[in-house]
């Protein structure tokens, strides 16, 4: 008996593990499409904002020291509000997708 709950322990806790890694991936999947679909054509594929739109607007790269020690919560609330000529997406994308795009971001920044 105490084999068996044992094997269903070690069961329980490898699906718990592979579901948590699957969610995972997808919510990376899912930030990098919102951030192809949203950002991308402004801050650029790789983050560098070296794309036309981008280059007119002045901006700069996740990478760019001033901005790579921004806090979450400073990327967060500008995702929120806007920023300059960047508009506000409040409303418009829940508080897990934001959550994910800095998360995403945070790894352009790091060149990832």
């Amino acid at each position: 008996m105490k084999a068996l709950i044992n094997k269903t322990g070690l069961a329980f806790a490898a699906s718990f593990v592979l579901a948590l890694a699957m969610s995972t991936s997808a919510a990376a999947q899912d930030a990098a499409a919102l951030y192809k679909a949203k950002c991308a054509s402004c801050h650029a594929a790789d983050g560098t904002g070296d794309t036309p739109v981008g280059k007119k607007l002045g901006v700069k790269s996740f990478s760019d020291p001033e901005v790579a020690k921004s806090t979450d919560a400073a990327w967060t609330d500008a995702t929120k509000k806007g920023k300059g000529k960047m508009p506000a997406y409040d409303g418009k994308l829940t508080d897990d997708q934001i959550k994910d795009l800095v998360t995403f971001i945070r790894g352009l920044s790091k060149g990832k």
